[in-house]
């Protein structure tokens, strides 16, 4: 990721667009303070905690992807952007995207199945009678 955060700045560079250092920082700040979310563990981390940080990362990756996607739209009629090099960009933002989802995937299926849900009864049809959640129907 480093890699991608070097080539923002030469893009940034490219197009005169100033760096905000203070976005980043409150960036940095925010990703703490997330960690610091009560959790009922004191020193453990909830079987979700891993989902949770895995979608962050994952809303991150999908917002550079777009940006690589815009920039590359934007490349044939902007002599400072290289279209092949954005093209690279969006397709390194992808494998990672994709990556991303095989984590989170994984961290769902390890979360959940240590702690299945008993599924919902309906009181219409007798109690403990098991029925389909009307969003699944």
């Amino acid at each position: 990721m480093t890699e991608d955060r070097d080539s923002l700045r030469e893009v940034m560079l490219a197009l005169d667009v100033p760096a905000n250092n203070l976005r980043g920082l409150l960036g940095a700040a925010v990703t703490q303070a997330g960690r610091l979310k009560p959790n009922g563990r004191v020193f453990s981390r909830s079987p979700l905690s891993d989902v949770l940080e895995l979608e962050a990362v994952r809303v991150g990756v999908e917002g550079k992807k777009e940006l690589w996607r815009t920039l590359h739209t934007l490349a044939p009629s902007n002599p400072y952007l290289d279209a092949e090099a954005m093209r690279r960009l969006l397709a390194r933002a992808e494998r990672q995207a994709d990556i991303l989802e095989t984590l989170r995937l994984a961290a769902v299926n390890r979360a959940l199945r240590g702690a299945p849900r008993a599924a919902p009864t309906d009181p219409r049809h007798g109690a403990g009678r098991v029925t389909k959640a009307r969003w699944a129907a």
